[in-house]
């Protein structure tokens, strides 16, 4: 048994002991957890992933070379597409054929912006292919029927001797390809169709009913699920949809207040420990949606996914409004972190997450502009922590000090005293290696952290690394892309276990 440690930190001695338990049950923690999105939003598709193969910009037949590259290095288990509230207004039809024949449309979502729809079905699930991961497609459910979502999934999935099957075929592509997720919806609750909960229950019955498997392609449906805290939307669907979805959504983002997001890299101090008090605060929530999951469904046979979540800034100066580009700073990377530490203790039920959204677009993986391509400290996360995918998770007992800080949670402003730990942890087992990652939060001391490695029975460390910054908003740009990467950590020791 060896050791690779990932360690996240802003003060660079008080002491946290971090014990790992072998005696708890254990889970796999699912690859799906690291899923992305990629949404037709600003930049995400045109000019993020897709450049199409006459650009000047390099790629590889239409995709950016240097962004697919970056994202193979991620080892990406799911890709989210093509939305979003994008979702429930795209028309599948409109995105195949020849790609100087497909009609162009404007982005009413967002930005008003026109897109061509050279970026569509074959192109999306060619991209899933490319990098060696499942596509989660989420269906029209808001302004499309149920014909429409059936016949998608016969195009994309069956290798029958059927019209649609044949059209993919006279499109350019032979064999079906492998859809495991699909989604009925997209927040339904809003911008997806303004459901009622009992209403949408309905509706996907009816819709899924038509969803069929074919060709040995078996379809996992999801429901669209709730946002936040709105527990009652998550106990109907369990009461009146139950096993006829395999899994249901849940969507949240590190927002206080909706009317004032505040800028990406522009905070202080208290503004900083609200947001990652706020990112903690979906602990507590998944907990309640899983208590409502285990009382209609005790087996543990619908699967929940946080299929949206991360940070929502406002958008940097200049930019258009309606395309959320915002910086990333070592902040977001904390919230990344801390996040992907509490999803690894419900991995039981959670099966997949999908931060949003992987480039250009709210706490994005990859940021470009023309030629040029920076990778976010939230990407060095996702890097850093890709090693505990499909790995089993290791609880730990940590006792950590406590951080007192005062914080403004409530839109309003008030200012109200918590209690934060000052370092999170979590650790995995596979392959013979054990990963622990580390998260500091304390902007002004450094820690020691002492673990036993007895039960580990642990020989050596063979990697270690740290990202840190001297400030947290601290980020790269495109004139300075390396301001903000992992460096080796040496500042361990082993000894007397």
């Amino acid at each position: 048994m060896t050791i690779a440690l990932s360690a996240l930190c802003l003060g660079a001695k008080a002491e946290t002991n971090i014990t790992p338990d072998t005696t708890k049950e254990k889970h796999i923690i699912p690859a799906e957890v690291y899923g992305q999105f990629a949404e037709h939003l600003g930049s995400c598709i045109y000019g993020g992933i897709w450049v199409g193969e006459q650009s000047p910009i390099a790629n590889v037949n239409g995709y950016r070379k240097d962004v697919l590259e970056a994202l193979k290095a991620l080892h990406v288990p799911v890709m989210r597409w093509p939305g979003g509230c994008f979702a429930d207004n795209y028309h599948w039809r409109d995105g195949i054929g020849p790609q100087n024949e497909r009609p162009r449309m404007v982005n009413t979502n967002w930005g008003g912006t026109v897109e061509d729809n050279s970026f569509g079905t074959h192109e999306f699930l060619n991209l899933c292919e490319l990098l060696g991961c499942e596509p989660y497609v989420s269906a029209n459910i808001g302004s499309g029927t149920v014909e429409e979502m059936a016949k998608w999934v016969e195009y994309m999935t069956s290798d029958d001797d059927s019209p649609l099957a044949n059209l993919r075929r006279q499109n350019g592509r032979e064999k079906a390809w492998k859809v495991k997720y699909f989604g009925v919806g997209n927040e339904s609750w809003g911008c997806g169709g303004q459901m009622r909960p009992e209403y949408y229950s309905d509706e996907y019955r009816r819709y899924a009913e038509y969803c069929r498997s074919f060709s040995g392609n078996q379809l996992f449906k999801i429901a669209s699920g709730a946002s936040d805290y709105d527990f009652n939307w998550t106990e109907v669907l369990m009461k009146q949809i139950g096993n006829r979805m395999q899994g249901v959504s849940l969507h949240y983002y590190s927002v206080i207040n909706w009317d004032n997001k505040g800028k990406a890299t522009e905070f202080d101090d208290q503004q900083y420990y609200s947001f990652l008090a706020k990112c903690q605060d979906i602990e507590p929530i998944i907990q309640r949606h899983i208590g409502i999951m285990n009382e209609y469904d005790p087996e543990n046979k619908i699967k929940l996914l946080v299929d949206e979540w991360g940070t929502w800034w406002e958008v940097e100066e200049g930019t258009n409004p309606g395309h959320l580009f915002q910086q990333n700073t070592m902040r977001d990377a904390m919230v990344a972190a801390l996040s992907l530490n509490i999803f690894h203790r419900y991995t039981d039920r959670i099966l997949m997450t999908n931060i949003a959204q992987v480039v250009n677009v709210l706490q994005a993986m990859i940021l470009t502009r023309d030629e040029k391509m920076l990778l976010t400290p939230t990407y060095h996360i996702y890097r850093m922590y890709a090693p505990h995918q499909n790995a089993q998770h290791l609880p730990l007992s940590i006792t950590s000090p406590v951080l007192t800080r005062q914080v403004a949670l409530q839109a309003n402003g008030t200012i109200s005293e918590v209690e934060l730990s000052k370092v999170s942890a979590t650790a995995s087992q596979k392959a013979g290696v054990t990963t622990i990652s580390l998260v500091n939060i304390d902007l002004e001391k450094p820690e020691t952290i002492r673990i036993p490695l007895h039960q580990l029975a642990a020989a050596k460390v063979v990697n270690a690394e740290i990202l840190t910054a001297k400030k947290a908003t601290a980020h790269n740009t495109f004139d300075q892309p390396n301001q903000v990467v992992p460096v080796a950590f040496k500042d361990y020791k082993v000894q007397k276990g």
